[in-house]
């Protein structure tokens, strides 16, 4: 997830979820999160909303409503301004938006005591203990799901987890009150870190007070995609955006539940792009392949740096973004990561961020770019006036893949 701390100014960096599978490992980006949304236009239709979301400065990004519980109870809280990300896998909630929920959600232990993660991003990292909770929207449920709760308080953050860069533990640096992993895999790290010894990635910990030691955590404990554990409708995803013509306010759209498994999910001509190993699939630009990914939890069309593109990066406090002189149109072409015939060429304008930024009334902008080193992330303005879809690893779905 490639995220932007405040609207304005507003400063990108990369920020990557280092996710382990045995054959896949994917990655995603986070972007800048817009409002909150609640269920609505079905038993399988959650609503989402771009717009400044609740630390009232972010930029591009899609919000959704989540409802958390108690397992198996009424207790249960709302969660608002929730960041629906198809580039992560999980839900994580600061600790400040569960309130008094938090104390009631069953611990994750390892050896007596509590389990943490220390969920790794590119410059980044969100800590906080592994609890248990019903996870409901729209129509849709999931049992016993586990979650983490973005709350340091539980132990210091170990420096094998700081080394990798500043922990996001409240609404100020996360600029959003959690973040719904929708990728298509269902654990957030895989068999990698089910392993002992050097091979695991570090994730998870056991703390004794200040004390923590890396765990071996197995995948069926590991922080989870909720929807993957719906009862119905768990196979996949659709993001279905509202076409945005120029920068706005706000826009909506919807996150339908299930591929193919009801009127409202159909695939339809939509075509089918499968992730190589590596979770991405292929982007050809002037002429040259790269690396790309589909994240609705990127701010802006982040890729290659200014030497490739012929933009100019901005200055200083959006000196993540491109600023081009005028208008920039551009082309690639996208194609399955493991070498299938879909093809699909799209085409898109880069705008001057310095100047979008300018109307401090608007909160999505179809026209951001930023630089993204030698991948195409291809962030929240991909998905406006689109559905794309986003199909689960077996066993839950037939993926992993996109569509769109």
């Amino acid at each position: 997830m490639k995220s932007t701390k405040t609207r304005a100014p507003l400063a990108a960096t990369a920020i990557l979820l280092l996710a382990f599978f045995p054959a896949c490992g994917g990655g995603g980006s986070k972007g800048s999160s817009k409002g909150s949304g609640s269920g609505g236009g079905g038993n399988n239709t959650q609503a989402v909303v771009v717009n400044s979301g609740p630390s009232g400065n972010y930029a591009n990004g899609v919000f959704t409503t989540v409802n958390v519980c108690a397992p198996g109870t009424s207790n249960c809280t709302s969660v608002s301004g929730v960041l629906v990300d198809t580039g992560s896998f999980g839900l994580r909630i600061l600790s400040s938006a569960l309130g008094s929920l938090e104390g009631s959600l069953p611990s994750q232990t390892s050896g007596g005591n509590p389990t943490v993660e220390c969920a790794q991003f590119v410059t980044s990292v969100l800590w906080g203990p592994v609890k248990t909770a019903d996870v409901s929207m729209a129509g849709e449920t999931a049992s016993s799901v586990p979650i983490q709760v973005i709350d340091p308080s539980v132990a210091p953050v170990p420096s094998g987890c700081s080394a990798i860069g500043p922990p996001e533990e409240d609404l100020a640096h996360l600029g959003a009150n959690g973040i719904l992993g929708i990728g298509f895999f269902i654990s957030d790290c895989g068999s990698a870190c089910a392993a002992t010894g050097s091979g695991n990635p570090g994730f998870y910990y056991s703390c004794s007070g200040s004390s923590c030691s890396v765990i071996a955590e197995s995948v069926a404990q590991q922080v989870s995609n909720p929807v993957a554990l719906f009862p119905s409708d768990n196979n996949g995803v659709v993001l279905q955006m509202s076409a945005v013509p120029a920068s706005a306010a706000s826009s909506s759209g919807s996150l339908i539940f299930g591929i193919g498994t009801q009127s409202n999910n159909g695939l339809g001509a939509a075509q089918i792009f499968a992730p190589d190993n590596n979770g991405n699939l292929k982007t050809v630009f002037k002429g040259t392949t790269y690396e790309g990914f589909l994240d609705s939890g990127s701010n802006a069309y982040f890729f290659l740096d200014s030497t490739t593109t012929g933009m100019t990066n901005c200055s200083s406090p959006n000196s993540g973004f491109y600023c081009p002189a005028a208008t920039t149109k551009f082309s690639a072409t996208n194609n399955s990561g493991t070498g299938g015939a879909a093809a699909s060429t799209v085409n898109f304008s880069i705008d001057n961020a310095d100047q979008l930024f300018m109307n401090t009334s608007n909160f999505v902008f179809p026209t951001l770019g930023g630089s993204n080193g030698t991948t195409f992330d291809w962030g929240l303005p991909f998905f406006f006036g689109r559905s794309v879809f986003v199909a689960f690893e077996q066993p839950a779905g037939s993926g992993p893949y996109w569509a769109y």
